[in-house]
Parts: C-alpha cells; structure tokens; sequence
C-alpha cells in the first residue's frame, strides 16, 4: 500500500538529514586529518548556520558541508543567499570569539561526493 505523500515528504526529510550529518562528520574527520582544530559543529544563530569552525594555525574557516552527487551540484548550492547568511553567522561568531582579530577568516566549503573522499576547497568565497 502507497503511503501518504506527507509520509514519504518527512521520510525523505528524515533520510538526507542523516546523510547530512554524515556528510559533516566526514568532512570534520578529514578536516583533523590535516590538523584544523574543530571548535564548533552547527552553529546556529538567528540569522543562518555554520557546519563547521575550524581552526589551523591563525587561520579560522567557517565551513559549509555539501553532499551532492557531483561537485558543479554543489557548487551550484552555495547561492549569494547562503553566502550571505554564513557571512552574518561568521560575523555573529567574530564578534563573540575574535575581539583581538587574532584570526585570518576564511569560508571554506568541504565538498562530499558519493563513494569519495571529501573535497576540501579553501577559499571558496571571499570574506567580505
């Protein structure tokens, strides 16, 4: 018997949450692999959210996970919009952490594509 399209929608919902998370921890566990310090995972403020904060050396990158099945589809997510709510996160978290401006900001993206293992691209947009 069918299910109702309301089930299949959270069903779906509920599976690439999973993947996305995977996906994170992936990109976190590759991330240590080249000696980035993770200091935080999601962080969530009221104007967007950051997957990852890594830190190596004075360099501080605000990381945006993509899971897709190639890395042009991924590309392709990071729109002017996300761009712009990581940046305010970025600056919420700065602001908050940063009041010495020790730090070299960066946005990195960690692209996680299927049966490989994750693309690590710095610099992936400017901080501006």
């Amino acid at each position: 018997m069918r299910q109702p399209a309301a089930i299949d929608a959270a069903l779906r919902r509920r599976r690439s949450e999973r993947a996305g998370l995977r996906a994170e921890r992936l990109a976190e566990l590759m991330l240590r692999l080249k000696f980035y310090r993770i200091l935080a995972r999601r962080y969530k403020t009221p104007v967007g959210e950051i997957d990852l904060i890594a830190r190596r050396g004075k360099r501080l990158a605000f990381v945006e996970v993509k899971l897709r099945r190639s890395q042009d589809d991924a590309l392709e997510a990071i729109t002017p919009r996300l761009r712009g709510r990581v940046r305010r996160a970025a600056e919420m978290w700065l602001a908050r952490h940063d009041r010495g401006g020790r730090w070299h900001p960066a946005f990195d993206v960690v692209v996680v594509l299927p049966g490989q293992w994750p693309r690590h691209l710095k610099d992936a947009f400017p901080f501006e």
